[in-house]
């Protein structure tokens, strides 16, 4: 029998932190992915294509999006294998395919293989943000859970800027054996990582779930808090059990549970559309367009070097505060300001349409607002709700229909986001984005209840309307009467 032991002093958090860092290691690797668009694009597409004929804009629009159609199904198929074949397994898969997807770039510059590798990124993407939040809630004690979710975010932005900065100074085939080496890296390294506690617990190999939650606690076994967490996890799937075994029907028959799963659904929609995901795929040609003429001294890939740095910050920050300031707080400043900084941007590029004066550096600052409000809110608080406003048992496949509807507004996104650019405007793209962020600033503030720190029980008594918790007295008092009675 397998047997975990502990090296760092007793309830120390550092094997929490260190299987986080190894279960969103695949989430660096899509982060390169999404940020190879950026140099890439502008490589491709120029003169000295190291494949000879350049790359048309239809053709770089489907090698874009075609990696958030795939999503669309992977992110119900990874949600079904993370529940049957256990979190560690489907993570391994996933990490299996991201080495798929740089094997076929390096073994040829055709058209076909260019959509079919960034169409396994889907899978990649799937497994990343349905896989990797779930089993990271899931090994993570409340006082840290904030902070090791928000991993995703950090890793995906870090992967963005990495690809951003060898993209500059290394030669195209070197940063395909980059990319490569990391999935490479994290299938042998994860070799060694334990399966998530609720997954063993729901097989009913309870003291294999000791056992891995004592290595993650830096406790022993016996200890009472291991003892008592492994009850908790227990009553959890009990609950689970006892609803309908049919688990779309379980979400929709359950008041609170639907109520907070249309939360999370507009939430992910909101990320998805706040302009992010056209921005950092197409940040070099965005910048190229708003650079025209002015006397900009950096390049457009350098340009898109800051925004990954300023992606980076702003996913450090979220780290070190979603534990502190809350998440309702935190979701509605950044969904704010991300609207602001949208039609701001939108309303430059309509002056500069007709000749007005537009200052040079405002496109930037208005990019690395949108970019650091994602990186900052947008992505880690969405995350973070899905995993602590459902159980065990709905979990995975909330965040697969999420992560699924999202993907597909993605998708949609970036196959007409340089058409809609060309032909009618860029201006219109961002002034969509911005009302998107605005319209859900004012959603967080009227729906969304806190969650930090709160056990399941407690948000879904949030989520309660007056008129239910009312009966609920109701109810509570009759029982208090009936009883007395009887006594008498």
């Amino acid at each position: 029998m397998k047997k975990y032991y502990f090296l760092f002093s007793k309830g120390s958090k550092i094997n929490q932190i260190i299987c986080a860092v190894l279960i969103n290691l695949p989430v660096f690797a899509y982060g390169m992915c999404i940020g190879w668009m950026s140099p890439m694009t502008l490589l491709l597409q120029s003169e000295d294509s190291p494949r000879g004929t350049p790359l048309t804009d239809q053709e770089i629009s489907w090698m874009g999006s075609i990696a958030y159609l795939t999503c669309v199904p992977f992110d119900v198929i990874i949600a079904i294998l993370g529940d049957k074949l256990g979190r560690k397994n489907t993570l391994i898969f996933v990490s299996s395919t991201a080495v798929a997807c740089w094997i076929t770039k390096l073994s040829s510059m055709e058209v076909w293989a260019f959509v079919l590798a960034r169409g396994l990124v889907g899978i990649l993407m799937a497994g990343c943000y349905v896989t990797c939040p779930l089993y990271t809630k899931e090994i993570s004690e409340d006082s840290i859970r904030g902070a090791l979710c928000s991993l995703v975010t950090l890793f995906h932005t870090s992967g963005n800027l990495f690809l951003y900065v060898i993209g500059d100074i290394l030669s195209y085939r070197t940063i395909l054996w980059v990319c490569l080496s990391i999935p490479t890296l994290h299938i042998i390294l994860f070799m060694m990582m334990p399966e998530s506690p609720s997954y063993l617990v729901k097989q009913g190999k309870l003291e294999e779930a000791a056992r891995v939650l004592a290595w993650l606690r830096c406790r022993n076994e016996d200890d009472m808090e291991i003892l008592n967490e492994l009850d908790v996890i227990k009553k959890e799937q009990l609950k689970d059990s006892e609803g309908s075994k049919f688990v779309v029907k379980a979400i929709v028959k359950d008041k609170l549970v639907f109520r907070a799963f249309r939360i999370v659904m507009v939430v992910s929609l909101a990320r998805e559309v706040c302009g992010a995901i056209p921005v950092l795929n197409f940040a070099g040609n965005i910048f190229k367009i708003s650079s025209e003429g002015s006397g900009l001294v950096l390049t457009p890939n350098q340009q898109a070097m800051m925004l990954g740095a300023v992606q980076v910050i702003g996913s450090l920050l979220a780290s070190s505060v979603v534990d502190a300031t809350g998440r309702k707080t935190l979701l509605f400043s950044t969904s704010l300001l991300s609207g602001l900084s949208m039609c701001t941007l939108a309303s430059w590029f309509v002056a500069r349409q007709y000749g007005l004066f537009g200052a040079d550096w405002l496109p930037i600052l208005t990019l690395c607002l949108c970019i650091f409000c994602d990186a900052f809110g947008l992505q880690p608080i969405s995350v973070v709700l899905i995993g602590e406003m459902f159980s065990y048992k709905t979990r995975g496949t909330v965040m697969g229909t999420a992560m699924a509807f999202a993907s597909l507004a993605a998708f949609l996104q970036m196959l007409f986001f340089k058409p809609v650019a060309s032909s009618i405007g860029i201006h219109v793209a961002f002034y969509s984005f911005g009302l998107v962020c605005i319209l859900a600033s004012v959603y967080v503030i009227l729906v969304i209840p806190e969650t930090k720190k709160r056990s399941l029980e407690e948000i879904y008594d949030k989520l309660k309307t007056r008129k239910e918790k009312g009966k609920e007295l109701e109810n509570v008092s009759v029982k208090e009467r009936e009883a007395n009675e009887t006594v008498m």
